[in-house]
């Protein structure tokens, strides 16, 4: 390799990893799993996967789900 093609691996490299560190950064990401799921990552060790009618049905309960934690906030722990 050439020092140009060196240079120009070297760049490529470096806004690659300032793109994955800028991912990483985010902290919650979503994707597409190969079952056709949608997994979240970055809530916990594993991503949380549900097909999209358990998430649209989740996602109807938000309020049911604030008003439980509210309701439950000294037995509930937090994690950190």
């Amino acid at each position: 390799m050439s020092d140009e093609d060196l240079k120009a691996e070297l760049e490529r490299l470096r806004n690659e990893n300032a793109a994955l560190k800028k991912g990483a950064a985010t902290g919650v990401t979503m994707k597409v799993s190969e079952k056709g799921g949608l997994s979240v990552y970055g809530m916990g060790r594993f991503p949380i996967t549900l097909y999209k009618e358990q998430w649209l049905k989740l996602l109807d309960m938000s309020d049911d789900i604030r008003a439980f934690i509210k309701a439950n906030d000294g037995q509930l722990k937090t994690k950190g």
